[in-house]
């Protein structure tokens, strides 16, 4: 019988980290690719991938959807369903997991049958009437149950019309995504088209790629206009997934924040994770950065130095956001996070989340609509609740490492076990890099 999980864990100050670390595969990759085999003509492998709550909740609805997944450590083997989802009713309970919510609606539209689409009480706050929105102006029976623009979502599924929709981008590029992922599938062309702002659009990017590689390439008509060939359909391929952006962020914020060094595995350079736009911010606030080669691989090397505040806009990588707020904390000026008002749709409002918790910290925090500004104070060390919210966490956990408390007791985060979300291992690994003051 497994330990129970703990109710909180204590982070120590740290001397200058010194460290190495392969960082887990992407958990939007696995999940972006996990929905194109799902859907393509014939097996597919899928290498390296993230084993995490988020991906665990996508196989196994992916499975429910009559998709046989056999998956192990380093190989997950998906017979896809050749567009042709064999499961006419489903209730999938998806969590807290907003990719596997906002992709999942308009691919089971692509089916036939009734599909109930819920999740954890976050999740039923989490807005999708969006793509809801979308999705009713293509002629797909797709609702709200509660009629509040939130989950529960019903589908009533007879297949995805093709035509010409306009989405509003300004919520979560996830609906674009889930979208673009459904649209080879469609009866007819179809054509996107973003109304006013499209934010994370790395992660786009990222969606767009994955097509690409499963034979399913997309016209960009022009900028933020998308065409989909009706009939297209996925190609079964072996997908290699490369290490996480968002999850290398807490361990270079662990370099700056403690005067160290940290090597980061796992991430060619030429991804296209916008998250690696950190690398920038942290040179802006007096880091050195770069990217370096051994034995035919890239890392990234981060060395921290004394840091300085900045002012940055985060629109197309919110995800950043919370460790670059841990290094804000112990910048000589204030910095300024901006263009970041879909934070508030997370996993929590990680805006209020952030003033919050760095305040307790000893930072002197304000909040805006679009996001927050940080001054530096005296750290000290606090009880600090990440809100259920695995960035939250693994941002305050980082924070502590420079936080001298005199009682040695340390920072005390509670609700450890909420990373399991996209980096189970987190507390482990960062216990095994910690150099004790």
């Amino acid at each position: 019988m497994p330990a129970p999980a703990p109710v909180s864990v204590k982070i120590r100050r740290s001397g200058p980290v010194d460290a190495t670390i392969r960082v887990p595969s992407s958990k939007s990759l696995t999940n972006r690719v996990l929905a194109a085999a799902a859907l393509a003509r014939g097996p597919s492998s899928i290498l390296n991938p993230l084993t995490s709550d988020d991906t665990s909740i996508m196989v196994e609805a992916i499975r429910s959807l009559g998709v046989a997944v056999a998956a192990s450590p380093a190989r997950w083997k998906v017979e896809g369903s050749a567009g042709v989802l064999a499961a006419r009713e489903g209730r999938l309970f998806l969590g807290n997991a907003g990719t596997a919510m906002r992709f999942l609606t308009p691919i089971v539209a692509t089916g036939h049958g009734r599909f109930l689409l819920d999740g954890s009480e976050r999740m039923r706050q989490r807005p999708i009437a969006d793509l809801l929105a979308a999705l009713a102006a293509l002629g797909v029976n797709a609702r709200s149950v509660e009629g509040n623009g939130c989950p529960p979502v019903e589908v009533i599924a007879s297949g995805l019309p093709g035509g010409e929709v306009a989405l509003r981008g300004s919520v979560s590029s996830q609906f674009l995504s889930g979208l673009l992922l459904a649209a080879p599938l469609a009866s007819a062309d179809l054509v996107i088209r973003i109304e006013g702002p499209l934010v994370s659009r790395p992660y786009v990017d990222l969606t767009l790629d994955v097509m690409k590689r499963f034979g399913a390439p997309v016209e960009e008509m022009a900028r933020d206009s998308w065409r989909v060939r009706a009939g297209a359909g996925y190609r079964a391929c072996e997908f290699e997934v490369e290490g996480d952006a968002s999850s290398a962020s807490y361990w270079l914020a662990a370099a700056a924040i403690t005067g160290g060094r940290v090597r980061v595995l796992g991430i060619p350079r030429s991804s296209k994770q916008g998250d690696l736009g950190l690398l920038r911010l942290l040179e802006e606030m007096g880091c050195r950065v770069a990217w370096k080669s051994e034995g035919g691989a890239d890392f990234i090397e981060v060395i921290g130095g004394s840091l300085r505040g900045v002012d940055a806009n985060l629109e197309a990588i919110p995800d950043t956001a919370p460790a670059l707020a841990a290094v804000a904390a112990f910048a000589s000026g204030p910095t300024r996070i901006r263009g970041a008002a879909h934070l508030r749709a997370k996993e929590s409002d990680r805006i209020a989340g952030l003033a919050s918790g760095l305040a307790q910290l000893g930072a002197r925090t304000e909040e805006h609509r679009d996001g927050l500004t940080i001054h530096p104070g005296r750290p000290r060390a606090a009880v600090v609740d990440p809100r259920d919210d695995h960035r939250l966490a693994m941002a305050f956990a980082v924070a502590a490492l420079g936080i001298e408390d005199r009682a040695g007791d340390g920072v005390e985060i509670l609700n450890p076990g909420c990373v399991s979300k996209s980096y189970p291992a987190f507390f482990e690994e960062l216990r095994a890099a910690v150099r004790p003051v």
